[in-house]
């Protein structure tokens, strides 16, 4: 958001991100970043509300925060030699003019064929444990990929702000 000089406030949205049984992973995020802005704007009626979420799908499967070390080993071992999409989802809403709109990035990442030393390397020096995924390509993670493909390049850090300057612009935000 410092990109876009729009001045903001970060707050907690305190929403449940555990999926419904069987939800796909894109569904999983467009649905958490709707309900991300809607809680955060039921607060600040009169804000233009900006919810995220990022959802990392392996064959169609939600890849969460691992939370530890192991569950971070176990995520990058079966994403290994991979391709993987990771559903990064945008939510706009201002309750007093009655804006809502929700957008997709999907963005592909293609792992390498990383060695479980690799792994062990790179979660050692990096701990991405709150990460969808457990890589974090803004660091050391950009390590352990191949290649990505997208159309907003600012999308798989977790905010696709090409997308973002587009809804804020719809919701009668000035950014230039």
């Amino acid at each position: 958001m410092e990109r876009l000089r729009v001045p903001f406030t970060v707050a907690p949205p305190h929403v449940d991100e555990t999926p419904l049984p069987g939800e796909a992973p894109k569904a999983l995020a467009l649905r958490l970043a709707l309900a991300k802005a809607q809680a955060v704007a039921a607060l600040h009626p009169e804000a233009v509300v900006i919810g995220s979420d990022q959802v990392a799908d392996l064959a169609g499967q939600p890849l969460g925060k691992p939370g530890e070390h192991e569950r971070a080993v176990a995520q990058l071992r079966q994403m290994r030699g991979q391709t993987v999409i990771f559903q990064t989802a945008l939510a706009v809403v201002c309750l007093a003019t009655g804006f809502e709109q929700v957008d997709l990035a999907e963005v592909r990442v293609v792992f390498r064929d990383l060695s479980d030393e690799e792994i062990e390397a790179y979660l050692q020096a990096e701990k991405p444990y709150d990460c969808a995924g457990s890589a974090k390509s803004e660091g050391l993670g950009i390590a352990l990929l191949e290649s990505i493909d997208n159309d907003d390049p600012t999308a798989l850090i977790g905010l696709p702000l090409i997308r973002t300057a587009r809804m804020l612009r719809q919701a009668g935000v000035k950014l230039l």
